[in-house]
């Protein structure tokens, strides 16, 4: 478990997995590039069983330290072992957006990534709609890199995708 003020990352308990669908469905034009198709029971069970704890991917999910609720996920989808570089992504529950978790939450695995991994660059794509998640990301540290014009349609309209990326020797 990884413990901050106001949230701790921790393990996937199935217990989680139908508020996760639920959260994820509803959040889905913020996180998936392609068209946001709700996700059914069994594929939310699908990649709960598909965890290995051998694998190059680590998710967390982010519960609230006061309550231990289940407000969202975080984790490392790719890793390039070779160039030391991987890719980060992180969901909260709309109800928790606005109250500084995802920052926390973010800044807890950026932590891990670049301590416990050893990488040396953390990248991360995010749609220039989204306000919110880039000034959370820029918080951090992480710096606009490049932009997708219009990479994205969305609600009847092409958006940006812009790619963001933080140094281990820019951090903190």
């Amino acid at each position: 478990m990884l413990d901050g003020k106001k949230v701790r990352l921790r393990e996937y308990r199935r217990e989680d997995l139908e508020k996760a669908r639920n959260m994820v469905n509803n959040v889905l034009k913020y996180t998936m590039p392609g068209i946001p198709y709700p996700l059914r029971v069994e594929d939310e069970i699908k990649w709960y069983e598909g965890f290995n704890a051998f694998s190059d991917n680590y998710s967390f999910a982010i519960e609230l330290k006061e309550s231990n609720e289940y407000i969202g996920g975080c984790g490392v989808n790719k890793v390039d072992w070779k160039n030391s570089v991987c890719e980060l992504g992180i969901f909260l529950g709309m109800s928790y957006w606005n109250k500084g978790y995802g920052t926390e939450a973010m800044e807890l695995l950026v932590d891990f990534v670049f301590k416990e991994m050893n990488i040396n660059k953390i990248k991360l794509h995010v749609y220039s709609f989204n306000q919110r998640a880039i000034r959370s990301y820029e918080k951090l540290g992480f710096k606009k890199e490049g932009v997708l014009r219009e990479e994205l349609f969305r609600d009847g309209k092409y958006w940006d995708v812009i790619v963001m990326g933080l140094l281990r020797r820019e951090w903190k």
